[in-house]
């Protein structure tokens, strides 16, 4: 099976029996064998459980319900996994029993005919936009081994983009898929704030997560996404909407849609990649109206101050007796969160209620929004600091610049990727609540115009790539 197959395209082999789900499997294993020693995207793989799966494929005598037939796929090593320990990143939860079930987007997926091959790498508790493990390493961009993944879903970024799988799951709670779709240059979906179930996953800030899936094609992140809909009433915010099929839709189009690129805020800082990959997009779109979301600078620094209270607030205990066992970066805005005033929060949570109804009225007005995904390609590994409309400013923090304003009201966003050279950059399109849809119909016209597309990396046929220290 090809390394660059996408997900629909082995699932119909496998269906109809012109391929067979253990020699899918068989080929991944094999690839993350020979490629991930180099882009330390896989922090476990269960090779065992995806073959025992694979042979229960084969021995369905009518695979045409599974959609997702033989599909390998890899999750953030923040889902259950049976068996496994959840580490989240962290150095602390290697000492944790190991899960005793799987999260229920898992078994959804599987129940779908995918198969599991492992877990990702991730920024240690998802407090994280680079990829950088302090205690795994860091996952590497395909396309240049020197250079960041993004985060925090940076394993799932690599693996994806590296083609070892062509689906990995991810969260976001900032900004942690679409930052590393962008840098990765692959499709992203974080869909709206509670249509999936975060059920059986560690949390970071739970007013803000959300969980999504990773693809090279704009079918496979919808087919995916189909498969994982549905209530769970173990999330507490999960909403109780019906399942609302997107697969069967994405060739419609974009007539009639109205369209918008993001102005103000989101037209300051950016590198001119990112401004040509945005303006790319909207050329091809016909896009000529320009829509100004009011406060998102303050938007972002409410988001700041929201994730730092309450990420601070889960990991007070661990903070307390095992602090030096943090990657240092991580534990340090952890306890200045733990310190921010409680008046200050609640100032940021009204904030956010105002902030949000201005959006959906703009979103009344227009179907979808385009704006940068990230400020830039992907920056090397290990640097402190890049320069953003002339301003030398901190990289880790300042990659979700363009997410965090939209993340922080639950809006469903898709990243685009635009393969300019000589690294990809994504856009993201935003839409209204539970309108997954309409940001996916979008996505698939511009990858069939080829606009958006997920280019292959060069490492991908350098088989004799040796392992980078």
């Amino acid at each position: 099976m090809s390394d660059w197959a996408s997900a629909t395209d082995i699932a119909a082999k496998v269906r109809c029996g012109e391929a067979r789900a253990t020699d899918s499997v068989e080929a991944v294993l094999e690839r993350i064998a020979r490629l991930n020693p180099s882009l330390n995207a896989f922090t476990a793989v269960t090779g065992e459980r995806a073959r025992r799966h694979a042979k229960a494929i084969e021995l369905t005598p009518d695979r045409s319900h599974l959609p997702l037939a033989g599909v390998p796929f890899a999750v953030k090593n923040l889902f259950d996994i049976e068996g496994l320990p959840t580490l989240a990143g962290s150095m602390i939860n290697r000492t944790r029993d190991a899960a005793s079930a799987d999260s229920p987007l898992i078994t959804r997926l599987e129940a779908a005919g995918a198969i599991l091959v492992g877990a990702l790498n991730m920024g240690e508790y998802a407090y994280d936009f680079t990829g950088e493990n302090a205690h795994d390493g860091p996952s590497r961009n395909p396309h240049d081994l020197t250079r960041m993944s993004g985060g925090s879903s940076g394993g799932s970024g690599s693996a994806v983009a590296g083609g070892m799988v062509p689906l990995a799951l991810g969260s976001d709670t900032n900004g942690s898929i679409r930052v590393p779709s962008s840098l990765c240059g692959i499709f992203g979906l974080k869909p709206t704030y509670g249509r999936l179930p975060r059920t059986a996953t560690f949390p970071f800030v739970s007013s803000l997560d959300h969980l999504g899936p990773l693809t090279r094609s704009v079918s496979d992140l919808a087919v995916s996404y189909d498969a994982m809909q549905g209530v769970d009433p173990r999330d507490s915010v999960c909403a109780e909407r019906p399942i609302e099929p997107t697969l069967a839709a994405l060739d419609r189009g974009t007539d009639g849609l109205r369209i918008a690129i993001a102005g103000g805020y989101f037209q300051k800082g950016m590198s001119s990649a990112a401004a040509g990959a945005l303006q790319r997009v909207a050329k091809a779109l016909a896009v000529r109206d320009e829509a100004e979301i009011s406060e998102a600078e303050r938007a972002r620094s409410a988001a700041f101050l929201i994730t730092a209270a309450e990420g601070a607030s889960l990991h007070l205990e661990r903070l307390r007796m095992r602090a030096a066992d943090f990657d240092p970066a991580v534990r340090d805005r952890l306890i200045a969160g733990a310190m921010i005033p409680c008046s200050v929060v609640n100032k940021a949570q009204l904030f956010r209620r105002w902030y949000r109804e201005r959006a959906l009225e703009l979103l009344q007005k227009f179907d979808a929004i385009l704006a940068p995904a990230t400020p830039c390609t992907a920056p090397k590994l290990g640097q402190q600091t890049f320069v953003l409309d002339g301003i030398e400013l901190p990289v880790r923090p300042n990659l979700g610049i363009y997410t965090q304003p939209i993340s922080f009201i639950g809006l469903p966003v898709v990243v685009v990727p635009v393969p300019i050279e000589p690294l990809p950059v994504g856009v993201q399109i935003v839409t209204a609540p539970w309108r997954e849809d309409v940001a996916l119909r979008i996505a698939r016209q511009l990858e069939t115009n080829g606009v958006a597309a997920a280019p292959r990396p060069k490492f991908i046929d350098e088989t004799d790539q040796s392992p980078v220290s």
